[in-house]
């Protein structure tokens, strides 16, 4: 044997070793995520528990009966969020045609760490932070930083090992609470319209994965490209239907009831416009229909319309949507590559083009509604900041646990 191939052969037990050891201290990370939900070692938990069994003992009709049908009915928006969560955003990564597996357990296993980590971290501090842990609003808003925790990784799939997505998670988690905090509940910017999260849950995902994959590319020049096929491209078409029919749900999941049904048509109506302009620019820029353009643009509309989804009317909504639909495509065909050479790393799903500048757009909205100019924008441009230097930071955090030596490929880490 070669002095080289015994030294590529002594680095990948190396890292065998080392990816024993990382995976041995997520098992117990999460099982110490576990603990910190027992009622006696967390009092908020505890009190929830408690809560739930003074409700129980009344038998007479009252507020907390009412506010449980509420709650019923947001909880069915909750697994139609959870549905978006899995399968549709696992499905729609899975345009990498070698890369199935590995977008799906991604997906799993980010979303298995974010929901409960996140609902753990807002169980504790004062009472302008912490959050009930026993509320179907904040498993919601749980399921909210999933997403943008799903946004975030489609910047770098395919160029990060299994338990990198891990270790992002974790990172993520914190760096999202934060701004949703500062942004939202601080008192800093009071004023700042963005109900259904065009700024704070996708833009903040989309510039945290840019923040990942920044001054990468020289590492992965020599890389097998990122390659779709007819059924790689089919699957990530499911998984874009499945956003678009439950996306409805995801911005009026927390509205008052009396918002709900304006706030579904809203969505739609900006889901239609952008599906309708996608598929017109995409075949003038293009000259043909690019699948992706698709798959992808065809739900700018309910990135956009995030901010005032239960603020505006049909009509604005369905413009909002076009509006989008074409500042995504035009992303996907000519601004994609500049901004790649701009940061000097790939954006393997596009998360700028889908979420980071329809998500800006939508949060611009939010200045006809309010007025406020000032606070939409400063909003906009500190989550920017702090998701794009969090992402950095977790990118040369994960760079230290080695590099996939097969991007875009299963074969690393599946028994194919």
């Amino acid at each position: 044997m070669s002095q080289i191939a015994k030294k590529e052969q002594q680095l990948i037990t190396k890292q065998k070793r080392s990816g024993i050891g990382l995976l041995i201290f997520l098992l117990l990370l999460t099982i110490g995520i576990g603990i910190g939900f027992v009622p006696a070692v967390n009092q908020n938990v505890a009190s929830g528990m408690n809560l739930l069994t003074t409700h129980a003992a009344e038998t007479s009709i009252s507020q907390s009966e009412i506010g449980t049908v509420f709650d019923t009915l947001k909880y069915e928006r909750s697994i139609h969020i959870l549905a978006m969560l899995l399968v549709g955003f696992g499905f729609l990564m899975v345009f990498i045609r070698n890369h199935g597996y590995s977008s799906i357990v991604a997906t799993f296993l980010v979303v298995s760490i974010a929901i409960p980590l996140y609902m753990l971290l807002k169980s504790f501090g004062g009472q302008h932070f912490s959050l009930s842990a026993i509320d179907i609003n904040t498993f919601l808003l749980a399921e909210f930083a999933a997403a943008s925790l799903l946004i975030a990784i489609g910047a770098p799939l395919g160029k990060l090992k299994m338990e990198q997505y891990f270790v992002l998670a974790l990172l993520f988690t914190p760096a999202y609470i934060l701004n949703e905090w500062l942004i939202l509940d601080s008192g800093y910017f009071k004023g700042f319209l963005d109900t259904g999260g065009s700024v704070v849950i996708h833009a903040f995902g989309a510039y945290f994965g840019l923040g990942i994959v920044t001054n990468t590319i020289s590492r992965f020049k020599n890389a097998p490209s990122c390659d779709s096929d007819s059924t790689s491209n089919q699957f990530a078409l499911l998984g874009s239907m499945i956003l678009w029919l439950f996306w409805p749900s995801f911005t009026s999941a927390l509205v008052a009831p009396d918002r709900v049904v304006l706030t579904a048509i809203n969505t739609v109506f900006a889901l239609c416009g952008a599906t309708i302009s996608t598929y017109i620019f995409s075949s003038l820029i293009r000259g043909k229909i690019e699948i992706a353009d698709i798959a992808n643009a065809a739900l700018a509309g309910g990135v956009a319309i995030g901010s005032i989804c239960n603020m505006t009317n049909p009509g604005f909504a369905l413009l909002i949507g076009i509006v989008a639909g074409v500042l995504s495509t035009v992303g996907y065909t000519i601004i994609a590559p500049k901004v790649e050479n701009l940061i000097k790393g790939t954006d393997t799903c596009g998360v700028h083009n889908l979420h980071g500048m329809p998500g800006v757009f939508g949060g611009l909205t939010g200045i006809i509604i309010t007025g406020a100019a000032g606070v939409q924008l400063l909003g906009i441009i500190v989550t920017i900041l702090i998701a794009f230097v969090c992402g950095k930071i977790t990118g040369l955090i994960i760079d230290f646990l080695g590099t996939k030596r097969i991007p875009y490929s299963d074969e690393e880490e599946f028994i194919m």
